[in-house]
């Protein structure tokens, strides 16, 4: 992580400042899963949803210069790459908690 160059990137507020790393839909889809533990990019591409390979990509390219996601690459043929949440990454587990009780809080307000 080139933490010279995001701290100049960031704003100034904390809120913001969390949203810039997490606030896109996929982000938080694929923080959602790496939660449980290391996974393989197809296995990503699966779980997350309908997003398409290029995004998810540039998705994970992002996360990790960010410092929240860590890639392994296996010199095997083919190769295997493994994703997984750096300890800043996990860190982001109660704000995923709280998203999600959130969320089935709203639901349950509708029936």
């Amino acid at each position: 992580m080139n933490t010279q160059n995001i701290g100049k990137e960031l704003p100034a507020c904390p809120v913001e400042t969390t949203l810039t790393l997490i606030g896109d839909k996929w982000k938080v889809l694929i923080l959602r899963d790496l939660l449980s533990g290391t996974k393989r990019f197809g296995e990503l591409k699966k779980s997350v949803g309908s997003v398409s390979q290029k995004v998810l990509t540039a998705q994970l390219r992002d996360m990790e210069e960010s410092g929240l996601v860590n890639r392994q690459v296996y010199a095997e043929v083919p190769p295997r790459v493994e994703y997984s949440l750096t300890a800043l990454g996990q860190s982001l587990k109660p704000i995923l908690d709280s998203m999600q009780n959130w969320g089935e809080n709203y639901k349950a307000s509708l029936q």
